[in-house]
């Protein structure tokens, strides 16, 4: 009896585990098959990894959304992508998401992402036909569906909300009625195919923008016709409405918004790129006073991160190693991993906010041999953000940089298929996996040195650790005397000097520059030395910390005003302690929506004003900057500045300053 006893509690073991590790046989969804039975049949195995730290996040439920966008996966599958579970074989991507504690699948919905020809624009050729294959197959590993509906043929976003080619020379009450009814028709086909549907979101980071609309009433309008619709054919679905740039404080104004023109919606969602939109706590600040404010739930929509610097498909990456964005973290599998921890712990520590979706996880190379081979299978299977077949539709951008996929660096495979082990932070950071700290990368070091002084390198570089602390280790640099010389003699120049750090190569970005008068000339340490005085009724004039806004540095000067003729300020700082002799100063300035400027830099001196010529405002990125010409100090002071003023153009005219250069003039 007691060999028999143990034989049976063997079997039973053994039974219990295949149905933890091995569900057989993984369910078949067909246009048939209820998803509650679909969805209640696999459940995956724990998660643990012995090489990969992950903190613990607080405070994440049950119910708590682990989101990834998997909207290629189709397109990538058909040029020849293959997936690789971390044993080495071939999965389905969507079985490996599962079982690394993705709990939902995010898929764009383009209205007609085709030419008159059938040819696909790209970026997956996502219509609601691959929408409903990409969730029968989500939902056969137990995950909800979040679709996403651009309501556009194409990419939609904070600068791009085009109409589809069908609903073009619409009235704004007839696209209403179209988008109406698109959307009971989509979300039919999701609901008739079984398909798991948690969440549909109405539009894609629609800042005051939207479906070729841009007043609030028109936008509202729209919105609603959407979501009457997901209530309608989903009504236990959640509804988003999804928006971007946390960093310039505007949810709250949208919020209310929403709430002016009664739209019935559920979450609150903002996209957020760590190296675009500040900083994680204004982020949950901001999803907080939503929450708080008008009894919504938010959701983090969009992030990622780059595991490597590197670019594996011949058609260039959103971020690398050069690229002119806030490098919070370094380009590791474990940063990633950091990366996304934080961003949960985030979510999970704001209350109100139900979760987060990465963009997009399983967006990889569909080859690694040549852009030309590679080029052949974007066009002909959509597997590159855009094809050329797409300038139709959008000639200005897609029409001229089409190729292939920006984010394979920041995907959770390999370029060739094989999950990375940070795919396991979505699992462990409900559990935590706080193994001893490794060394990870060696953090950068930026100087500035001037042409007249010594060249002088730190002794010691920081460590990044795993837990994504720093320690400081001795360095070893790549220079010498001829080295020195050229760079002293080379006028004004950035160098970078590699060293070796233990294991790793180091890197000091060396900027030689001409000495600068200026206290604080790159507003790195916030208003300090400067003074602002505003002339008119300036809404916005503060530092701001967003690396890709700034010139140099991470830090310079915003200003921001939505009325017109309401932007006017002075900028100025005061120098005293000058040895007598000619001086020059410069100002940078970038901005938009700024209609009739007058801008200038100016010098005030014992001998009266000297002025640059005006500065033209020019957009986003177009730096352009204002020189005094020389003048003469014989007192010892000097007082330099920028005045800036803008009549707008009903957008809320904006601009950054930055850069500010006293130097003597030879």
């Amino acid at each position: 009896m007691v060999i028999f006893a143990l034989i049976l509690t063997l079997l039973l073991t053994a039974c219990a585990e295949q149905a933890v590790n091995e569900p057989v046989p993984e369910p078949d969804v067909t246009d048939e098959t209820p998803k509650e039975t679909a969805a209640a049949k696999y459940v995956p195995a724990p998660v643990s990894s012995d090489s990969l730290y992950v903190k613990k996040a607080e405070g994440i439920g049950d119910d708590f959304i682990m989101g990834m966008d998997a909207s290629s996966v189709i397109a990538l599958e058909a040029s020849g992508v293959k997936y690789y579970a971390f044993d080495g074989e071939e999965q389905d991507v969507f079985r490996i998401l599962a079982d690394n504690g993705i709990t939902h699948i995010r898929v764009r919905i383009w209205n007609d992402p085709y030419d008159e020809n059938g040819n696909g624009y790209g970026g997956g050729n996502n219509d609601i036909d691959k929408c409903v294959e990409i969730g029968k197959r989500a939902t056969k590993y137990g995950m909800k569906l979040i679709a996403d509906f651009h309501y556009s043929d194409f990419w939609a976003d904070p600068a791009k909300q085009f109409v589809p080619k069908a609903w073009q020379g619409m009235s704004v009450e007839q696209k209403a009625d179209a988008l109406y009814a698109y959307t009971v028709e989509s979300l039919t086909k999701l609901r008739d195919a079984g398909v798991d549907v948690g969440m549909v979101a109405v539009g894609n980071e629609t800042n005051q923008y939207f479906c070729g609309e841009k007043s609030w009433l028109k936008i509202t309008l729209l919105m609603k016709s959407g979501c009457r619709a997901v209530r309608e054919v989903f009504p236990d679905a959640l509804i988003a409405l999804h928006f971007a740039n946390p960093e310039n404080n505007s949810y709250p104004a949208y919020a209310e918004k929403l709430k002016e023109y009664e739209v019935d919606y559920d979450v609150f969602g903002s996209s957020y790129y760590p190296y675009w939109h500040g900083t994680l706590d204004n982020l949950s600040a901001e999803l907080a006073e939503v929450g708080k404010t008008y009894g919504k739930k938010t959701m983090i929509m969009e992030t990622s991160w780059a595991y490597t610097a590197e670019d594996t498909d011949f058609s260039g990456n959103t971020i690398g190693e050069g690229s002119l964005v806030t490098k919070n973290y370094p380009y590791t599998v474990q940063a990633q991993a950091n990366c996304v921890r934080d961003v949960i712990n985030c979510a999970a520590s704001t209350e109100t906010c139900i979760g987060v979706c990465y963009w997009e996880g399983t967006w990889i190379s569909v080859g690694t041999e040549s852009w030309e081979e590679n080029h052949e299978k974007w066009e002909k299977f959509g597997s590159g953000w855009a094809s050329s077949y797409a300038a139709g539709y959008d000639p200005n951008d897609a029409g001229k940089y089409y190729g292939g996929c920006a984010v394979d660096n920041q995907a959770f495979f390999d370029a060739h298929g094989h999950a990375l082990e940070s795919l396991k932070v979505w699992a462990l950071a409900k559990t935590g996996n706080e193994i001893a700290p490794q060394p990870d990368a060696i953090e950068d070091v930026n100087l500035m040195i001037d042409l007249a002084g010594e060249v002088e390198l730190p002794e010691t570089v920081n460590a990044v650790m795993t837990d994504d602390s720093k320690e400081a280790i001795p360095v070893v640099w790549d220079i010498d005397d001829n080295k020195i010389a050229e760079m002293k003699s080379g006028g004004v120049k950035k160098y970078d000097i590699t060293g070796r750090a233990g294991d790793f190569t180091a890197h000091a970005y060396v900027s030689m520059v001409e000495y600068n008068y200026l206290r604080n000339w790159s507003f790195e340490e916030g208003e300090e030395a400067w003074t602002a005085t505003n002339l008119a009724a300036t809404e916005q004039l503060y530092v701001e910390d967003k690396q890709t806004d700034s010139m140099s540095g991470s830090k310079h000067y915003h200003f921001w005003s939505a009325g017109k003729d309401t932007v006017e300020f002075r900028l100025e700082q005061t120098v005293t302690d000058l040895r007598p002799g000619a001086y020059s100063f410069d100002i940078s300035v970038m901005g938009g929506d700024c209609g009739e400027t007058e801008i200038y830099a100016y010098a005030v001196t014992s001998g009266g004003e000297v002025r640059s010529e005006l500065i033209p405002i020019s957009g986003y990125g177009n730096w352009n900057s204002g020189n005094t010409g020389t003048f003469e100090v014989t007192d010892g002071s000097v007082t330099v500045g920028i005045y800036v003023r803008c009549s707008g153009e009903g957008n809320g005219a904006w601009g950054k300053i930055d850069d500010a250069l006293l130097n003597s003039s030879k």
